[in-house]
């Protein structure tokens, strides 16, 4: 089975299954089609990471391809331009090398089955003949139509219209070929150089950070919740905050009934108080297993509530545009795979022979002199990516899960978590299910700005939500917001479980066009 944002990939994905490949040539292939139809949440000038359950292991195998920024990469620049925050669009200085290309090729060659040029044909073959454009491309794709290189995308002006993407066709079919340097060392790396390029010394990018490696293999962290072990990557993901809050939410007397307002209350409290400083300590060397330490995460507990919210003064605190996809073959290995643009379309860059935007991953840096995560030559943001992986007691691969959303996700996994293992339901009516979200308090709220103030948020519920959420939140003290039918980012959730009589899985009906596909 595979689950993803966009119909033309799972089904790209599960072709990839029949034709005798794994759950990581189906995920590599789903996420190249991806690439080539969701530019607008995702693409080769993006960043990855993913779990992969390997069955009789002890552990899933985590992989880090997050890009680092270049070697001309220098925060004063922008504090002299009057900058408080890498800019969000417009600016190669938000711009890390992208790490995805990297990520297929590590994925390929240590666990996939098939060569990657034939795991990467269907998204060439879509690229260069032309994929019908879905309803939530044609609502973004005039909003970029006029940028430098981003031509491709004037024809999609409505859903169903054919958009081709020739440079994107070239690029795959070279990666397929010749690997990391058909893109690194080719048309597509020449092109980051040029943009980097400035008429005073030194430019964003050299040679050298093209040459290096953007994937490594890391130690993934994990936690005991529900009566299951629940997984992700290491910092500099966030993913550590999906695990400290389920490991207090399971302390919790969350009420059986998610319509319960209680219910929603002390999700909303246990990601509060696991993620309120991650401002202060999320970076590329952060320890990861040093932030999921019971007696921390005790301390974080205590704070939470049933009758009202924590108060977090900044005292008290110690000094996220996305594609989510699932993957699982028959012989039960499952991949958990996130990749990114980080918002949108990115930085709004494009490079101009291949048509690839780029990243603006660089919002995550910190322009604070001296902060662990400052931007700096070879550093890696902080990532709001954050995939998840459940194993039952027994070590064997029960759940994969995960979502785009910026600094949602841990917040969206966290009640699909708290739904499927603690509630028991079934992974369809999990995924289907209200959800709220938090965002900071105005006029923040990109996304990406969640814990800048360190724990006062606003509440942002789903319309479908039990209508006793609002009275019940704000009794507690919270600042609630209720949206309309698709009025608010609540993320595009897919997962897949495990079941002794076979695969129960689901895509985000948000997502309009997402499709659970299997044999």
């Amino acid at each position: 089975m595979v689950c993803a944002v966009d119909r033309l990939a799972a089904a790209a994905g599960v072709a990839v299954l029949q034709a005798g490949g794994n759950a990581v040539d189906a995920a590599i292939a789903t996420n190249a089609v991806l690439t080539v139809t969701t530019q607008h949440m995702c693409g080769l000038g993006g960043d990855l990471f993913a779990l992969v359950s390997v069955p009789g292991a002890a552990a899933p195998l985590a992989l880090n391809a997050s890009g680092r920024a270049g070697s001309g990469a220098d925060p004063a620049r922008l504090r002299a331009a009057g900058h408080r925050a890498v800019p969000m669009t417009g600016d190669i200085a938000a711009v890390p090398v992208p790490g995805c290309v990297d990520g297929w090729v590590a994925l390929s060659a240590r666990l996939g089955r098939l060569p990657l040029a034939q795991v990467l044909a269907p998204a060439v073959e879509l690229a260069r003949d032309g994929f019908p454009a879905s309803p939530l491309l044609a609502r973004a794709a005039p909003s970029v139509a006029d940028l430098p290189g981003a031509e491709d995308f004037r024809a999609a002006t409505h859903s169903g219209a054919v958009v081709r993407r020739p440079g994107v066709a070239r690029t795959l079919a070279a990666v397929g070929t010749d690997g990391r340097d058909a893109f690194y060392r080719g048309e597509f790396g020449a092109g980051l150089v040029a943009l980097g390029r400035r008429t005073t010394a030194p430019d964003e990018y050299d040679e050298s950070d093209l040459a290096t490696v953007m994937a490594d293999w890391v130690e993934p962290l994990a936690v005991d919740a529900w009566g299951s072990r629940v997984w992700t990557v290491p910092p500099n993901s966030q993913g550590y905050l999906t695990l400290a809050a389920a490991w207090i939410a399971e302390r919790l007397p969350l009420p059986a009934d998610p319509a319960d307002p209680l219910w929603a209350h002390l999700l909303v409290e246990a990601a509060r108080v696991a993620s309120y400083d991650r401002v202060d300590v999320l970076h590329e060397h952060t320890d990861g297993a040093a932030l999921l330490d019971p007696r921390r995460l005790a301390a974080r507990h205590a704070l939470v509530a049933g009758d009202r919210a924590a108060s977090l003064p900044p005292e008290t605190y110690a000094g996220g545009g996305t594609i989510y996809l699932c993957a699982v073959d028959a012989d039960r290995m499952g991949v958990s795979l996130i990749q990114s643009n980080a918002a949108g379309f990115g930085a709004r860059i494009v490079e101009p022979s291949t048509g690839i935007f780029l990243q603006n991953r660089g919002i995550g840096f910190s322009l604070v002199p001296g902060h662990p995560a400052e931007l700096g030559p070879g550093r890696r943001p902080p990532h709001t990516l954050s995939p998840a992986l459940v194993t039952d007691a027994a070590g064997r691969l029960e759940l994969v899960v995960g979502t785009m959303g910026g600094d949602a996700q841990p917040q969206v996994v966290l009640q699909l978590l708290a739904r499927v293992l603690a509630g028991g339901a079934a992974v369809e009516d999990a995924i289907a299910a209200p959800r709220w979200v938090l965002s900071g308090q105005p006029p923040a709220g990109n996304g990406f700005d969640t814990w800048d103030a360190r724990g006062p948020v606003q509440v942002h519920v789903e319309a479908e939500a039990p209508p006793a959420w609002d009275a019940g939140l704000t009794e507690r003290g919270h600042d609630v917001v209720r949206h309309p039918p698709y009025g608010y980012n609540m993320g595009h959730a897919h997962a897949i479980r495990v079941t002794s009589g076979g695969l129960e899985g689901a895509a985000d009906p948000r997502a309009v066009v997402g499709a659970a596909l299997g044999y």
